[in-house]
């Protein structure tokens, strides 16, 4: 039997597993299709992974763009073919003496609107084809930067030397918003310090309002599957839409809404998006407003379903 639940499990992804195979595994384990997560982790990287189920499919995509917090480990004296652990060395450096008062200064210098240059080990497309593909066949090609924005950057520990490889590392927490690179903003931190360097471990704490602290791993879900409680895992598809400015109607509005009505658009509802909510708190819709009626707005997408009789 099929699951018929809807929400949103926030899964604590376990290093050595692409985001793919927690869909994979998701999609036996409730015995549906209708799975999809919300923002690749490379299979080196741990942490929260938003997964949609069923209905909650339909919001995903607002879901990719959430800001995002990692805590991560910039190692200073040696750069790598992957800007992270997993791959080879291709430069090395003695570090010199670096205080505390260095790091944080460096760090308040990337605060804000940057640009960063994809690594060729990454999924961008250039003509086609993704970079890490180009990387394989040893083609290094022409990446244009991009702009992110760097929310907060902080140091949480460090810097200190590692005795295994007599690096020197230091230890950040990132808010960023989508598209940001933490492998290259290592890489660009150990460059303002004089240094090459890379991204010696990562691990997602945050995707929007989606905390680890909540997060159920694979194994921890599973056993609640078999215990019938799988709705303690479930997240309503209403906390995924936080991001949004809200307005709540009425119920003579709702059964508009839910037969896709255009409605006048008023100041709650002038947002480039606004979720609409009734008066029991579950959202109804996503409105924008109207390309071709200037006073209008419609429904992007239609959250509820209308009860038949």
């Amino acid at each position: 039997m099929k699951s018929t639940e809807d929400g949103i499990i926030p899964i604590h992804k376990q290093a050595g597993m692409t985001s793919h195979d927690c869909v994979v595994k998701l999609r036996k384990m409730l015995r549906t299709k209708r799975v999809g997560h919300t923002g690749t982790l490379d299979p080196a990287v741990s942490g929260v992974l938003p997964i949609c189920i069923n209905r909650a499919t339909k919001v995903a995509e607002y879901m990719s763009a959430y800001d995002k917090t990692y805590e991560a480990t910039v190692s200073l004296g040696t750069a790598t073919t992957t800007e992270d652990q997993t791959g080879d060395i291709i430069e090395s450096a003695d570090v010199g003496l670096i205080s505390t008062e260095q790091v944080r200064s460096v760090l308040e210098s990337f605060e804000g609107v940057i640009e960063q240059v994809p690594p060729m080990y990454s999924a961008v497309k250039i003509k086609g084809k993704r970079l890490y593909e180009y990387a394989r066949e040893g083609i290094e090609v022409e990446r244009p930067s991009r702009k992110v924005r760097i929310i907060v950057l902080e140091l949480l520990d460090g810097p200190q030397r590692n005795h295994n490889d007599g690096n020197t590392e230091f230890k950040i927490r990132v808010t960023c918003s989508k598209g940001t690179y933490i492998r290259t903003l290592a890489v660009d931190i150990g460059k303002a310090l004089g240094y090459p360097a890379h991204m010696a471990s990562l691990i997602r704490t945050q995707s929007g309002p989606f905390t680890l602290t909540e997060a159920v791993t694979l194994e921890h879900l599973e056993q609640m599957i078999m215990a019938d409680k799988l709705s303690d895992a479930l997240m309503p598809i209403e906390k995924a839409l936080k991001i949004f400015p809200s307005v709540t109607v009425s119920d003579e509005i709702e059964k508009k809404i839910l037969n896709g009505t255009l409605l006048e658009e008023t100041k709650e509802l002038s947002n480039p998006r606004t979720a609409v909510y009734n008066g029991q708190g579950e959202c109804l819709a996503i409105y924008t407003p109207h390309p071709e009626r200037p006073g209008w707005v419609k429904p992007e997408k239609v959250l509820k379903i209308q009860n038949r009789t």
